[in-house]
């Protein structure tokens, strides 16, 4: 059973919508600041294709309770279409995963519907610094499926930005075991502006480390390795190139697997 609902900054129930495997959440009015988005489902954890917009579009996620997404605004919506949470008229949906979908071998690592507060709905990407505290920069963009890398700022160049420290980390949650066998790295590529990582460390949460190195380029730079099981991972040691810009990003990562079997 799920059961979406938009309420209010008062905690008036503005929209709501029931349904045992899809539900369809018509919104009829713009959005103001301190709505947020409820989802409540009865079957926890489970797999369920979720949109929040119908101009965000759609992911197939793994979650372990409710959801609760408060709208963005203002300078907390710069990183995603201008379209999103637009208007008067939205469409909120969600429907339960088939298990030919599940199993599929796919990017286990998109989730268009991450947030800093999510910790339900999987796959999740924080870090331990975003440049200064911007939607642009946070690690959630490096999960939203969008690969456009030729500049930065606003959408659709939004990334991870590091402020230029160190010992920048970012993890990516599963939520649960994966198996995978590949992973792509988009790098940020406005040049001259940004630099580039020529090398960074993937850390598995199975202990294994592996070094990636990277070229210069706005392609997407695949790396293959034998399939192993894990939960999450962690990108750091992030080694830049010798040119002179202070100003390397991550504009996307992909992992590519499937779910872990027994």
């Amino acid at each position: 059973m799920f059961c979406l609902k938009i309420i209010d900054a008062n905690g008036k129930t503005a929209a709501l919508a029931r349904g045992e495997n899809e539900v369809n959440l018509p919104v009829t009015r713009e959005y103001q600041e301190g709505d947020t988005i409820y989802l409540e489902i009865s079957e926890k954890p489970g797999y369920v294709w979720l949109q929040l917009d119908d101009a965000l579009g759609s992911s197939l996620v793994y979650l372990t309770g409710d959801v609760h997404y408060q709208i963005p605004f203002g300078d907390k919506r710069i990183n995603l279409s201008p379209k999103v949470f637009s208007g008067d008229k939205h469409l909120v949906k969600v429907k339960k995963a088939k298990d030919f979908e599940i199993t599929n071998y796919r990017n286990l690592a998109v989730n268009v519907n991450d947030s800093h507060e999510n910790d339900t709905c999987y796959p999740h990407a924080s870090a331990n610094v975003e440049t200064r505290g911007e939607a642009v920069f946070a690690a959630k963009n490096a999960i939203d499926g969008v690969t456009a890398n030729m500049c930065h700022g606003e959408w659709p160049y939004a990334s991870w930005g590091i402020n230029r420290n160190p010992d920048a980390k970012m993890k990516l949650d599963f939520g649960r075991e994966v198996e995978t066998d590949r992973i792509i790295i988009y790098l940020r590529a406005d040049f001259p502006h940004d630099n580039w990582w020529k090398k960074m460390t993937v850390t598995f949460s199975d202990g294994e480390e592996k070094e990636f190195h990277l070229i210069k380029t706005e392609e997407g730079q695949e790396f293959l390795f034998d399939k192993k099981k894990i939960s999450w991972l962690e990108i750091s040691h992030l080694i830049p190139s010798g040119e002179p810009s202070p100003f390397p990003a991550l504009a996307q990562i992909e992992v590519y697997g499937t779910e872990a079997q027994d």
